[in-house]
Parts: structure tokens; sequence; C-alpha cells
């Protein structure tokens, strides 16, 4: 009889695994069912504020699968709408309830992949749970929120406030400016986009307030002001910030209420722990993507980082072990990117921040300079920031904040964090040089050239 795989979450950690593990066991000798509470699965969630914002045309455009290519392609037994609402380890099997037809059933399994991915953040105030209060994680949350932004007449929003400017809330802010509304953004941090450090995303506040956003910084919100049920103002301080619609930014936390309740190990952060074949501690039981805890590379200490790459490689890794092939994932370095305004914003690694609370000693070197040779049309300004080890050199981290052309360098400078580089080290990449795409002396290598120079200097004494 064929062995039953039950994957709990059909997005990217959840239909990877259930694709690789396909990929090398047929239906024959392997049974894939993948259990989706929302309307969709195998889908962009990177790709919400260009939905809101209008980039995007339609929430159909971010579906990167259609659910009859799992099922008629692959033989994969997708069924959305379809909510697992408790796991029984000892009797090996998950409790379903179906929405669509409004029945409840229990589901069995050999092999169980959690997949339950991470909710948005809301604080414990009053009025957080009145309606216009927009939580942003799944294609679901944003397909609602579009509605909201669409609407005509009376009930269209004029103006919008974004809790925390983490990077959901900026590029959430910004893709409601672009929707012509009035957009006040609030921030409890010294800067937005606090996994920069405050003097980079001081360039951030700036370019909000450019477009047009009220920027509130050193600021909590204490409350939801709501008529009807409907929440019209949010309570900042001891004022009162209008607003028709509320977007929540203030990060996201695994999603590991079924997994706790079954006995599931979490660890420090919350999130599931796994091994680096993302096995849990039970035996049959695989975790992967944003309900996940993970090992950071460089501070050598268990992080909860929500991100689609990392969510792909988990439920890859799980998928080809369960396949009976071997994969494993390593950890990460926190890379990131994203577009805010005008800006590319970007960083690997630690910032100053993390650096201390990791225990090291380290110093900063930042660097204005250009995307392109200065004289070639369509340079623009881009500013590098790198934190290098004291005694060592090593590269512990940097952030970039430029625009058109600036963020993807940072992907140089993961690879060099990821292999533990010197910044002396750096100074000799052969990296790659036209006017129209770089310097002569790129920004990562002046970069590089600067932090060398100030390491010399104080173990020199010069």
């Amino acid at each position: 009889m064929a062995e039953r795989l039950v994957v709990i979450g059909g997005d990217a950690a959840g239909m990877s695994a259930a694709s690789q593990a396909r990929n090398r066991r047929g239906p024959d000798d392997l049974r894939i069912v993948a259990l989706e509470k929302g309307f969709h699965a195998s889908y962009s969630a990177c790709g919400l504020p260009y939905l809101v914002g209008g980039e995007v045309d339609g929430v159909e455009d971010l579906v990167v699968r259609r659910p009859e290519v799992f099922r008629d392609e692959q033989a994969i037994d997708l069924r959305l709408r379809s909510e697992v609402t408790e796991i029984d380890l000892d009797r090996r099997a998950v409790a379903v309830r179906d929405h669509e037809e409004g029945r409840d059933y229990w589901e069995p399994f050999d092999q169980l992949v959690v997949a339950t991915g991470a909710l948005p953040s809301r604080p414990g105030l009053p009025g957080a749970d009145a309606a216009g209060v927009y939580g942003v994680q799944t294609l679901d949350d944003g397909a609602a929120l579009l509605r909201a932004v669409e609407a005509d007449g009376a009930e269209r929003p004029r103006a919008a406030t974004v809790v925390g400017g983490g990077y959901i809330g900026l590029e959430m802010a910004e893709a409601l400016v672009r929707r012509g509304l009035s957009v006040t953004l609030v921030e409890a941090g010294e800067q937005p986009m606090g996994t920069l450090d405050p003097d980079m995303g001081a360039l951030i506040a700036d370019a909000l307030r450019r477009l047009g956003i009220e920027v509130l910084l050193g600021e909590g919100v204490t409350g939801f002001s709501a008529s009807g049920g409907r929440v019209d103002a949010v309570c900042v301080g001891n004022r009162s910030v209008r607003a028709d619609l509320v977007v929540l930014g203030l990060g996201a936390r695994p999603n590991t209420a079924l997994a706790e309740a079954a006995g599931i190990p979490v660890g420090e952060t919350s999130g599931i722990r796994t091994d680096r074949r993302m096995r849990t501690p039970v035996e049959g039981v695989w975790a992967a993507g944003d309900c996940v805890e993970t090992f950071h590379l460089v501070s050598r200490r268990p992080v909860a980082i929500a991100l689609g790459t990392h969510a792909n490689k988990q439920g890859r890794a799980a998928g080809i072990n369960i396949g009976g092939g071997y994969a494993s994932f390593p950890g990460v370095v926190g890379t990131a990117v994203s577009k805010i305004c005008e800006y590319e914003v970007a960083r690997t690694g630690l910032n100053e921040a993390e650096a201390a609370a990791a225990g090291f000693e380290f110093v900063t070197e930042t660097v204005a300079s250009t995307t392109r040779a200065h004289y070639y049309p369509g340079a623009r300004e881009m500013r590098t920031k790198m934190i290098a080890d004291r005694r060592t050199g090593r590269l512990l981290g940097a952030q970039i904040v430029g625009q058109e052309g600036a963020a993807k360098r940072i992907d140089v400078l993961a690879l060099a964090v990821w292999h533990g580089m010197t910044v002396e080290e750096m100074t000799g990449l052969d990296l790659a040089y036209a006017p129209p795409f770089s310097p002569v002396w790129d920004p990562v290598l002046i970069a590089a050239r600067k932090t060398a120079e100030r390491l010399e200097r104080l173990h020199t004494g010069g």
C-alpha cells in the first residue's frame, strides 16, 4: 500500500516539499495530500504591495502554479479551503475542516510536513480587531485589502495609517499613496526599516516624506478608534490620526499553534525546531517555511525570518529527503532587498545592534558612490555600509541604500558574508566593470577598501 504524505499549507514551503517528494516517488509508492485553508496555493506573497499599488493587474497574476497543475500533472491531491484544526500524533492523522462542503474529517498520514507559515503580528490594543484593520500575510489578505482600496462612492477610503515601518509596512505605505490615499506611517523606533542601522534608515524616512507620507517616528500606537465596528482613527500618544483603513506592518510571527498543541517542539524564537534536513524531533514529522526556526550563520544564534527564498529552499530539502534523497538547509545570513520610493534598500549579515548582541567588537565604514561611471547617463547615488569584525577583519554585515542599480550589489556582499571573507580579501574581488554598469571602482570595492584601511589604522595605532 502506498505511503501517505500529508502537507499542511499550500504555499512556497508546502508545495515545494510536495513537488520534490513527488519527483522522486511515484503515486503508486507515495500518496500526497496537500491541505490549504485559503482560496489560493503556490503564490507570490512578496508581490502583494504591488497588487495593492496597481503595478500588478490582478490577484491571479500572483499565482505561480494553478491547482490543476499539481493535481493533474503531479498527482498531488491539493485541497483548497481545507483547514487543519488538529494534529494527532498518536493517531497519525490530522483533523480537517472542509469550508467548501461544511464537513469535518480525519486525514491519516505516515509522513507529515508542517508548512503553516507566519501570522501578521497584531497588537493587543483596544480596537485592533475592528473592521478595516488589515494584516497582510497571505494572498487572501492582499485580495481583501485590494477590495477595500478599490471601493467606490462613500465606501472609498481617503486616509490610511500604516503601523510599523518594516519592509511590508513601507511597501504598503507607498502602494497606498499610489492609490491616491493620504497616508500616515507610525513607527515606534528611531527610524523606519529597523533591520537597517538608524543612519541608513534616515534616508528612507526622508524619501517617504518627499512622497507625501506623514512619518511619525518614536511614537507608539495606543489603540484604534472605531465607529459602528469599523476603524476610523489610530490613537498615537495623546492624539488621534484619521484612518479609513489601517495596515499593520509590525512583522510576522511563526504560525505554530497547531504544532505546539500537538507536542511538536518549538525553539526560543517560537519557530518549530528542525535539523538541517528539516526534520522535527518527532519521527516522521517535517517542517519548513515561515513557521520554523532557522540558524544564523554569522551570529550563530537561532532566528525566525519570514522570506519566500528560505521557504522554497527548506521545502525543497524536506521533499528531497522524504523522497529518499539527501538535502540540507544550512542556515541564513539575513539577506533581504526591497524598493521603497525611489530607493533600493538591501542588507545582509548583521547590523550594528545585532553584531553587538552577538558579542562582536566591530568597525563600520559608510561610503557614497554612484551606480555607474559618473559621466554615464543615468548614474544614480548610492550609499554602502560595511560592518567588520575588529580583530579578524571578517565582514559581518552590509547595507545598501541607493537608486536604480544599487540594491542587487548586496548579492556580492552576501556571498562574502556566507564564506567568511575579510574586507581585505574583498578588495581584490574581480568584479565586472563597464561605464553603463559601474564606476571603475565598484562601490563594493570602495567600501571594502575603506573598511580595510580603517582596520589597519586601528591595528597600527595610526
